[in-house]
């Protein structure tokens, strides 16, 4: 089940990168363009910090995409370094989301949720193992009457008999 998850959680992180970089560009260059200043500080320095804040933001979320493709193609939990990014990126998420609630609306709410709870399936959901016998692979199905055990060679005892 990480599997899946794990790339749901990556194509939404990556599209919420190139939302979040768009959004502070297009919020800098409003500011550089108006001129605005807050509190005296010089209107250019605004907008580059807002790029900047864009530009760290959208690699991290770039950088969680990546921890959850690796994790979607191992079908193993991230390691230690890997858990402490998204968890960063949950409690980051579930910040935002209680932030936006009053001030965007209950849509960037839910959109926040969302990506919080698929970033906390992948790191506590129960793991695939790579090439486990499914349920309805053979090997693992009940025995049958008469059917022997593959490795003791002997009958399989059933109950109730």
């Amino acid at each position: 089940m990480r599997g899946p998850v794990a790339w749901v959680a990556a194509s939404v992180l990556l599209v919420e990168a190139v939302g979040f970089l768009f959004v502070n560009g297009v919020l800098a260059t409003v500011v550089h363009n108006q001129r605005m200043s807050l509190a005296g500080v010089d209107p250019d320095a605004m907008s580059a910090g807002t790029w900047a804040l864009g530009g760290v933001t959208a690699l991290f979320l770039v950088l969680c995409a990546v921890i959850m493709v690796r994790t979607a193609l191992t079908h193993r939990a991230p390691g230690r370094f890997g858990r402490v990014v998204l968890i960063t990126c949950a409690v980051v998420h579930g910040v935002l989301g209680a932030l936006t609630v009053g001030l965007v609306g209950w849509t960037a709410f839910a959109w926040m949720t969302g990506v919080l709870a698929l970033v906390v399936l992948v790191l506590v959901g129960p793991a695939d193992a790579p090439g486990a016998p499914g349920p309805s692979d053979p090997e693992t199905s009940d025995p049958q009457i008469g059917d022997r055990h593959p490795v003791l060679g002997q009958q399989p005892t059933q109950q109730g008999q």
